[in-house]
């Protein structure tokens, strides 16, 4: 699954558009490298995101085309704040 769509189904973030422009602005990485919208994402990545002065380190555990509210937090698993 692309980037930026798991980072809108895991609701990570939001909106599909503006996870697209956080990984063109480099605040997406993946494995310690700055990741593109179009990355494929894989079990057992780790993501780090810069979304304002927030810090979101998470790896991720499962990945999925659909998910509802309850279960998108099971996607990743936080790290650190």
């Amino acid at each position: 699954m692309r980037l930026d769509k798991y980072l809108k189904v895991s609701r990570l973030i939001k909106r599909r558009t503006v996870a697209n422009e956080a990984c063109d602005a480099g605040r997406v990485l993946i494995n310690g490298k700055p990741a593109r919208a179009s990355y494929d994402v894989k079990e057992g990545d780790i993501m780090e995101l810069q979304l304002g002065s927030r810090s979101i380190k998470a790896q991720v555990l499962t990945v999925t085309e659909y998910a509802t509210k309850d279960s998108a937090s099971s996607m990743y698993r936080i790290l650190s704040d």
